[in-house]
């Protein structure tokens, strides 16, 4: 029986056998978790995790399919408490009239916010549906921990190019399903053209390939070839969730390039990160963050050269203003690191927060006024540019009963090795002081 031609492709090719389901192999071959429960009937609360077009509806609607439950779905964008509570009381009317199980299907499942996850809570504990939940969230930040306690967490990857190259020729080969009937020929480097450009995701494989299909058919061909690629896939489908957890990866490796030292790597995950539309400025701000957390004051130049970055960027745009982005993280990686600075901002952050409202010593006061002066503000303070060295040798710049502590430890490396020697010799004279 042929499929529904007036569905979308992607649609049509959905499996419902474990045999015709493409990628996953960690988690659906003989002897992983999954795969037992799925041909065994042992249905179990779960959440399936991963980028978009990697099969976690159509994993759902498998395991439905296997245990001959009945799939129920919802989409947490569209429904609220009230689709919950409609859903669960359909479940419970299949329960007592078919005596049958119900997978209750959640797409997007982040979406849902504490008290609508809450209530799915009470039916999953009672048996009268086994929830499965999909997200491309990172689940230990978007679900409740009581959800996340009652179901198990599975992994999904994105797809391989072996695995798209796969999906895609199957798609023109099947007859009843796919594009078979049409008779298409593409190339093996076409291919390998739509598999690159769907970025791991087999939904979007497909569409693209179907729009090539009705492009080739337009112009009275069977040949999806270099033109055609070309014209349906100029487009780009890179894979970027913006403020979503691949977002927060890919900044991540970014700054942890600049930090290692790896001009190459850095260049990577900023290209990574443009090709896939992130902000501009939101970049530009990161980098002068590194500039003063990984580089400091071994090279302070770094600093500037990421202000004039970010200044080049604003001023000039894209695609122009880029490439001052990559001078930058480029510099920063090749500079000499300290984190000394970084180090010592948080620990004289949580001194002052321990410290509480300890005064200003007397001495350290500014008097503009008589009556501040009668109080002796600012008496007995030590001009340093009237000292020796213009450092006033022994003076106390901390509250008077606070131990003076000693956060900046500058590193053997680039500028802040003087820095470094300049500390100690003003720490002897310190010493050797003599009021």
């Amino acid at each position: 029986m042929h499929e529904d031609l007036s569905k979308p492709l992607a649609d049509r090719l959905r499996p419902s056998q474990l045999d015709e389901y493409i990628g996953q192999r960690h988690i659906l071959q003989p002897g992983k978790p999954l795969y037992e429960a799925i041909v065994s009937s042992r249905l179990h609360s779960m959440i399936f995790w991963g980028p978009p077009g990697t099969g976690k509806t159509t994993l759902a609607r498998m395991i439905a399919h296997h245990s001959q439950a009945e799939f129920m779905p919802i989409s947490a964008v569209l429904s609220g408490v009230k689709e919950i509570r409609s859903a669960v009381a359909e479940a419970q009317k299949i329960q007592q009239e078919q005596n049958r199980r119900t997978v209750l299907f959640v797409d997007e499942v982040h979406r849902f916010n504490k008290s609508q996850q809450d209530a799915f809570l009470p039916h999953v504990e009672d048996g009268t549906v086994y929830f499965v939940g999909a997200t491309t969230e990172n689940p230990s930040f978007a679900l409740n921990n009581a959800l996340l306690s009652r179901a198990r967490v599975y992994v999904l990857n994105a797809l391989t190019q072996d695995d798209l190259l796969q999906v895609l020729n199957h798609a023109l080969t099947d007859i009843q399903r796919g594009l078979g009937s049409f008779k298409l020929e593409m190339s093996e480097s076409v291919k390998q053209q739509f598999a690159e450009a769907a970025d791991g995701d087999a939904r979007t494989l497909l569409n693209v390939l179907e729009i090539a299909a009705e492009l080739a058919a337009a112009k009275h061909s069977t040949i999806i070839n270099e033109t055609i690629a070309l014209e349906v896939l100029s487009g780009g489908v890179r894979r970027f969730d913006n403020q979503g957890e691949e977002f927060y990866n890919q900044i991540s490796a970014l700054h942890k390039s600049v930090r290692g030292s790896s001009p190459d790597g850095a260049l990577y995950w900023l290209c990574r990160m443009i090709d896939g539309g992130c902000d501009l400025s939101y970049l530009a701000r990161r980098v002068v963050r590194m500039a003063s957390e990984d580089i400091g004051n071994a090279d302070p130049r770094g600093l500037q050269i990421a202000i004039n970055a970010w200044e080049a960027q604003e001023r000039l745009g894209s695609p122009e203003g880029e490439l001052a982005l990559a001078q930058a993280v480029v510099y920063l990686a090749c500079a000499p690191k300290s984190n000394a600075v970084y180090m010592a901002y948080n620990a004289a952050m949580q001194a002052a927060k321990q410290s509480g409202s300890l005064p200003v010593p007397v001495h350290l006061r500014n008097a503009p006024t008589k009556l501040m002066k009668s109080l002796e503000y600012g008496k007995e303070y030590r001009y340093a540019h009237n000292e020796p060295e213009a450092y006033a040798a022994g003076e106390n710049y901390f509250p008077e009963k606070m131990a003076k502590p000693s956060f900046y430890q500058p590193v053997a490396r680039g500028l802040e090795i003087k820095i470094r020697g300049k500390l100690k010799h003003l720490m002897e004279l310190d010493n050797s002081y003599k009021p």
